[in-house]
């Protein structure tokens, strides 16, 4: 476990602003700290009284003391919050999107740290901090809450018979067979098809699983 300086969750904590889908995000993605049920992979479970899940490399955290903790994912399979369920995927954390009989779609959140501290640069006179383990401030002068605005991208990954498979044209294509390739082709070839957009991964998802 990583101790992650409270510092720095206080201010990831108060930045917010509107995301890609429409929701108010910050470095972490519920706005409050949430009980949560963690599955180890040896079957036991733990009940965590306060959770949350940090966009910066997709982990979880918790409070310990006076530190917020950053969990070591190597032995964690699946976390459970009263509205939203993650499997862990690569040792980063993935919630469920959709599923369609055995098969899945999950996804996971990440923050662009090279383009917030780019936009930091850029939109605000601002020294001595850094998005490291640790944090110090001198002087921040916001110009807007937008200057705020985290770039949340969205990363999706695919369970198919028991497998997880990375969203992707080539990567999809090696895992199905030649009629399920041939119906991805189908609804890649829809107007509004895209590979960021949810729906069109949902409806991927039907199609591939009929």
């Amino acid at each position: 476990m990583k101790k992650v300086n409270i510092i720095l969750l206080a201010l990831l904590l108060s930045l917010s602003a509107m995301a890609q889908d429409e929701r108010k995000v910050s470095a972490i993605m519920f706005k409050e700290f949430q009980p949560a049920v963690i599955t180890f992979a040896d079957g036991h479970k733990l009940n965590q009284p306060l959770a949350n899940v940090f966009l910066k490399n997709a982990t979880l955290l918790f409070p310990k003391g006076e530190y917020t903790m950053e969990a070591n994912m190597d032995n964690i399979v699946a976390v459970d919050f009263p509205n939203l369920s993650f499997v862990t995927i690569d040792r980063q954390m993935a919630y469920l999107v959709d599923s369609v009989g055995g098969n899945s779609l999950y996804c996971v959140e990440l923050f662009d740290k090279e383009t917030y501290e780019r936009n930091l640069r850029n939109n605000i006179n601002i020294s001595n901090l850094s998005l490291g383990d640790q944090i110090s401030t001198t002087t921040v002068d916001i110009n807007t809450e937008d200057d705020y605005k985290l770039p949340v991208f969205c990363h999706y990954f695919m369970k198919l018979d028991g497998k997880f498979v990375k969203v992707h044209e080539r990567n999809l294509s090696r895992a199905l067979s030649k009629e399920k390739r041939t119906m991805m082709k189908r609804i890649m070839a829809l107007p509004d098809f895209s590979w960021q957009r949810k729906e069109s991964l949902i409806q991927l998802l039907k199609a591939i699983s009929n």
